[in-house]
């Protein structure tokens, strides 16, 4: 029998989207830190972008991905022009549990993190004879609501049988993911423990409502003196000269993920409504998301009010408020530099994390569409300049910077929660 590696060795399953790799690469570096060497599987594709990444920003793949962390990739099964915006239809999927099982037994992986929509790897982990951990890269509100979703149904309050357009009006979090909602109950009771990127401090209650222990380890984001790893697209390094000669807390900083698609009278509206407020902004607009040569219309729209560039940026101390979609990692990195959120969400649990920044931690705004279905210019205006002249709700952001930063330092809940998983991990 071949002996024991000298360290606890773990695999990282991400579904292949950002908003679900980047969190795990955060967590990796996390688990690196403590001995922990982890495998982390990418699709090819995605593989590839994030190495172009390393290598387009500040230092590369050697100063991004410390010792401890394998980068694995598999195929997605999909052709090089295939339409991967389609999260359900990427891989790696049920057709690698081959390669995962060979992976397994070739580095005598003991553990698997894995994704809560990744239930075909759960299954895989019964067989092959690795404990498992689910993720949760969403809210643990979002991850209650899917776990309450069969009751729902069950007392009508959601019908699974009506059409899209109709479900709308159901719980935010759960439209148009019926399937795998419902599944989330049996990837619980697969899992020998429930990770989380949040915090006790903004959950406690949400948490309570999960039937099984939760280790919250959030917020899960590189240190402001540390080169993020995982992300598809390159930092750029144009905006901070101008964010540096903004006046502090001055920027309204816009960023919509990596998922969200605009068309043009959306964008033109939006840009005409920031430039209308005469506040600086910093516009992060994702490669492919507003459709071909609409960041050089931005640009000629906003003049030199703004700054419109490839990807983000949000510690800088300039900035003054966040116009986000809400999902859940810009919701952390947020509450984490304590900026106030205007919020324009689009799908799924985004409208849950947007009533969790305006109705429960209260610091935040939100957008709200005309008869068109359109966010209309004079909107973007007034409910930035409510949002930025509102005393009460900068100080309630600051107090969740203060509760982000203290849960993951020494002594925090989030620290003590990484120890616990850490020493999970190291039992054979």
């Amino acid at each position: 029998m071949a002996a024991a590696p000298p360290h606890p060795r773990v695999l990282m399953l991400p579904l292949s989207a950002q908003g679900h790799v980047m969190p795990l690469m955060e967590l990796s570096h996390r688990l690196a830190e403590h001995g922990i060497e982890v495998y982390f599987v990418n699709t090819d594709f995605n593989h590839a972008r994030i190495i172009r990444a390393m290598e387009g920003g500040e230092g590369n793949q050697t100063g991004r991905v410390p010792a401890g962390i394998h980068m694995v990739s598999f195929p997605d099964g999909m052709g090089p022009d295939a339409d991967r915006s389609n999260i359900a239809r990427r891989g790696p999927a049920a057709s690698d549990a081959r390669r995962v099982e060979e992976l397994i037994g070739s580095e005598q992986i003991r553990w698997m993190v894995v994704n809560v929509p990744m239930t075909w790897a759960l299954e895989l982990a019964a067989t092959v004879g690795v404990r498992v951990a689910l993720f949760l890269p969403f809210s643990s509100a979002a991850f209650a609501l899917r776990l309450h979703t069969p009751k729902m149904i069950e007392d009508g309050v959601i019908d699974e049988n009506a059409p899209l357009e109709q479900r709308r009006q159901d719980p935010r979090g759960t439209e148009g993911h019926l399937p795998d909602v419902t599944k989330t109950s049996t990837a619980m009771a697969l899992a020998d423990s429930i990770v989380s990127n949040t915090f006790q401090e903004i959950e406690s209650g949400a948490l309570a409502l999960i039937q099984k222990a939760v280790l919250a380890v959030g917020p899960l984001e590189a240190p402001n003196s540390t080169p993020a790893a995982g992300h598809f697209w390159p930092d750029d390094p144009t905006c901070f000269t101008w964010l540096d000669a903004q006046a502090p807390g001055s920027v309204v900083y816009v960023a919509f993920g990596s998922l969200a698609v605009f068309d043009a009278t959306r964008l033109q509206e939006l840009a005409d409504g920031l430039a209308l407020t005469g506040r600086p902004f910093l516009w992060v607009v994702r490669p492919n998301s507003a459709g071909d040569g609409w960041v050089d219309e931005i640009r000629r729209r906003v003049g030199g009010t703004g700054l419109v560039v490839g990807w983000r940026v949000l510690a800088h101390p300039s900035v003054a408020c966040f116009v986000t979609h809400c999902g859940w990692n810009s919701m952390m990195e947020g509450a984490r530099h304590g900026v106030p959120f205007l919020c324009w969400p689009r799908f799924g649990d985004q409208f849950c994390n947007r009533s969790y920044a305006c109705d429960v931690w209260r610091s935040g705004a939100e957008l709200r569409a005309d008869e068109r279905g359109v966010v209309a210019k004079e909107e973007v205006r007034d409910k930035l300049e409510r949002l930025l002249g509102n005393e009460g709700i900068r100080a309630r952001a600051l107090l969740l910077k203060s509760a982000a930063r203290a849960s993951v330092a020494g002594g925090g809940s989030s620290h003590q929660n990484l120890l616990r998983f850490v020493n999970l991990l190291r039992e054979q």
